[in-house]
């Protein structure tokens, strides 16, 4: 048996134009899903769906969506029932960062960083809930948060990530409370460091490099591909029984 095959089920990845998102996407459509690219630049989300399409023979779509905005977002998930007549899996990736000495920090930064990586999840969720998930009895939601999600940090100031990432931690359990016995489960992983391209210039950094040779057990960043497992082990069919987890892929970084 094969544990995680996802063959003609549908999934949503939000913020799948670069980075994660492309990653999760490229792991769920090698495992059968079908996949939905939601993200703001359509070009993109377009070249990953082709891509997709291409190497694993699935059906796959680009689909344009701010998730801030509250009609847009119900009108893209219309667009999913319209071709798809189905969502089966939810995966809650868009999301922003904004560094800099909680002293300096906006209002709009504070602001933009809740309606992106926490309202505009929240508002995804309910939308694919309400129009798929709750008539057909079943789905998996799995919300991207991150380890600042859980814990503070000493290297790169961001309260309102680390605000909107931990809101995102808590709505999870409330949502997996809400749901659990609509055969709706909902989980959170909360990833380390991975280079990605918001990531990608502070990593690079020798005395970031340093930090995390001391901080992360394993002594090193997240590679490519070291989210997928996780990603497939909650939105398989067969995990029925896990919901409200908060499960770090960190190299240990929350264990000390």
């Amino acid at each position: 048996m094969n544990y995680f095959d996802l063959t003609g089920q549908v999934a949503i990845v939000t913020g799948c134009s670069t980075g994660l998102g492309v990653q999760m996407a490229h792991a769920l459509a090698n495992q059968g899903a079908n996949v939905v690219c939601l993200a703001r630049r359509k070009n993109l989300v377009d070249e990953v769906a082709a891509e997709l399409s291409a190497k694993y023979g699935v059906k796959a779509i680009g689909v344009s969506c701010d998730i801030t905005d509250t009609n847009r977002v119900e009108e893209a998930v219309k667009e999913v029932m319209d071709t798809f007549g189905r969502i089966d899996i939810l995966v809650n990736n868009a999301g922003t960062g904004a560094v800099a000495p909680a002293e300096q920090i906006t209002d709009e930064q504070f602001q933009w960083e809740m309606d992106v990586d926490l309202f505009g999840s929240f508002k995804v969720t309910r939308a694919v809930v309400n129009q798929a998930m709750l008539a057909a009895g079943y789905g998996r939601i799995i919300n991207i948060a991150s380890m600042y999600g859980m814990v503070g940090n000493k290297i790169a100031p961001a309260s309102p990530y680390h605000a909107a990432k931990g809101g995102l931690v808590n709505l999870t359990r409330a949502l997996a409370c809400e749901w659990g016995d609509k055969g709706i489960t909902v989980n959170s992983i909360c990833p380390g460091y991975f280079e990605t391209p918001l990531t990608k210039e502070t990593l690079d950094s020798e005395f970031f490099q340093n930090y995390a040779k001391t901080m992360i057990p394993v002594a090193r960043y997240g590679k490519e591909g070291e989210l997928d497992t996780a990603t497939l082990f909650l939105a398989s069919p067969l995990s029925t029984y896990v919901n409200g987890v908060i499960l770090p892929v960190d190299g240990g970084y929350t264990s000390m």
